[in-house]
C-alpha cells in the first residue's frame, strides 16, 4: 500500500479534534481526522452540560439540545443556595448527536474521516503516525499532527510528556424522576473531592452523576440509592486536571483533554478544547504556509492558549486544591454564607462557567463573605502545605 500523506492529521474526533480538522480543511489543507471508535460520539463520557460560550464554540445547530438551564441549586447538609439568572446560562445536550454533527461539519469542509483507527506510535524523525484499523497497520505521513486523543493521550505518552497532576473519575446514569428543568442541582458533600450533580433533561428525566478522586464507585451508588430502581444508561469517564508540562513538539500540537485542559472548577472540557483547537489550527495553517516547522513556531501555540485561558485553568486548579481541604461541615457553612440574597445576586451578575476567576475575586472582597474567610484561608494554607 502506498504511504498516505496529509498536511494535517488530527487524532480524536471529539469536539476538539473536529474543530481543528474543520478549520484546517476549510483553509485548503489536506486533512485526515482519525477516530478509534466505530461511531463518533460513543461511548458517551460527558455530563453534556455546556455553557453558552462552549455551545457557541461548537458552531452547531440546535439538533443536539435537549434542555436549557438558567440557574442552579447547591446543597450541603441543611444549607442550600439557589439562584436563577432568568435567561439561558447553559445547554443540556446529547453528546452523541453533537459530536457527530461537528465531525460532519469537518467533513463538509473537506476533511477525510477514518473510523475504527487506533493511533499506536509516532516517528518524530520520519513525521509519520502508525495506526491500526480498517486498513490494517499503516504509517501515515503528516506535515503537522494535532493530538486531541483524550485524557490518556497516546501521542503525549509517545512524546514522553508526563500525565496530568490529577485524574478525576466520574460515573453517571439517567434517572426517571421529577425535576425542575431550569436548574442544575449540585451536591458538593456527596463527593468531598469534587461534587455530585443532577442535570435535568426535561421535567421527568435527569442525568445523575458524581466525580472525584477516591471512593467514587461507593459514593456514586450511595448518592443514587434513592433512585436505584429507576436508573438506566450508566456511563463512566476520566477528567484530567492541572495542565501538562508541555503541549507541543516538533510538528505536533496537543489540545483539549490530551493536554489536561479541563476546567478544574467544573470538569468541563468542551470550551477549552475547542478554544485550544482554534489556536492549534491557526498555528498549523501558518506553519505550513510559511514552511516553518521550528520549535519556536510550535511554541506560538502554547503562548496563544495560555494567553486565552491559561490563567483561568491555573487559578481554577488552585481553587480545586482549596476545595479538597474543606470538610463537609465547613462546606455547609460556606453554602449558608452564599445563600444571602446579595451574594446570590453577585453570583448571577458575575458568574461565568468558563472564566470563574472574576466571580471568585468579587466574592473575596465582598464583606458579606466575612463568615467564610477563616474557612477559605485555612483551606488555602493546607492546600499549599500538601502540595
Amino acid at each position: 500500500m502506498m504511504e498516505r500523506k496529509y498536511d494535517v492529521v488530527v487524532v480524536g474526533a471529539g469536539p476538539t479534534g473536529s474543530t481543528a480538522a474543520r478549520i484546517c480543511a476549510k483553509s485548503g489543507l489536506s486533512t485526515l481526522l482519525l477516530e478509534e471508535q466505530a461511531h463518533i460520539g460513543y461511548p458517551v463520557q460527558c455530563a453534556g452540560l455546556l455553557s453558552n460560550h462552549a455551545f457557541e464554540e461548537c458552531e452547531v445547530s440546535s439538533t443536539s439540545v435537549m434542555n436549557t438551564v438558567s440557574g442552579a441549586d447547591i446543597r450541603a447538609g441543611n444549607a442550600h443556595c439557589s439562584f436563577d439568572a432568568g435567561k439561558t446560562m447553559a445547554y443540556v445536550v446529547d453528546r452523541g448527536i453533537l459530536d457527530r454533527e461537528m465531525a460532519m461539519n469537518s467533513a463538509d469542509a473537506g476533511a477525510e474521516i477514518q473510523l475504527k483507527t487506533i493511533a499506536k506510535n509516532i516517528s518524530r524523525t520520519q513525521h509519520t503516525i502508525t495506526v491500526s484499523g480498517l486498513n490494517g497497520k499503516e504509517d501515515i505521513s503528516y506535515s503537522m499532527l494535532i493530538a486531541a486523543d483524550g485524557p490518556r493521550s497516546v501521542i503525549s505518552r509517545a512524546l514522553g510528556i508526563p500525565g496530568a497532576p490529577v485524574y478525576l473519575s466520574g460515573l453517571q446514569c439517567d434517572v426517571n424522576m421529577e425535576v425542575i428543568r431550569e436548574q442544575v442541582h449540585i451536591f458538593p458533600n456527596a463527593s468531598p473531592d469534587f461534587f455530585a450533580w443532577i442535570i435535568p433533561l426535561d421535567s421527568d428525566h435527569a442525568r445523575v452523576g458524581l466525580c472525584g478522586i477516591k471512593d467514587v464507585r461507593s459514593r456514586f451508588f450511595s448518592f443514587i440509592h434513592p433512585y436505584q430502581d429507576r436508573c438506566t444508561h450508566f456511563v463512566s469517564g476520566t477528567i484530567p486536571l492541572g495542565l501538562k508540562s508541555r503541549t507541543y513538539d516538533e510538528r505536533i500540537l496537543i489540545c483539549g483533554d490530551a493536554a489536561a485542559m479541563a476546567k478544574p472548577t467544573s470538569g468541563g472540557g468542551v470550551y477549552t478544547g475547542c478554544r485550544s483547537a482554534r489556536h492549534a489550527a491557526d498555528v498549523a495553517i501558518k506553519t505550513i504556509e510559511q514552511d516553518n516547522y521550528t520549535i519556536p513556531m510550535m511554541a506560538r501555540y502554547e503562548k496563544a492558549w495560555k494567553k486565552d485561558f491559561g490563567h483561568e485553568i491555573r487559578k481554577g486548579f488552585s481553587l480545586f486544591n482549596i476545595r479538597r481541604q474543606i470538610s463537609p461541615v465547613e462546606m455547609e457553612q460556606l453554602i449558608s454564607t452564599l445563600s444571602h440574597e446579595k451574594i446570590r445576586n453577585l453570583i448571577v451578575s458575575k458568574g461565568d462557567m468558563d472564566r470563574p476567576s472574576r466571580l471568585a475575586a468579587a466574592l473575596m472582597v465582598n464583606p458579606r463573605m466575612l463568615p467564610a474567610y477563616s474557612i477559605l484561608m485555612k483551606a488555602g494554607i493546607h492546600s499549599i502545605l500538601n502540595r
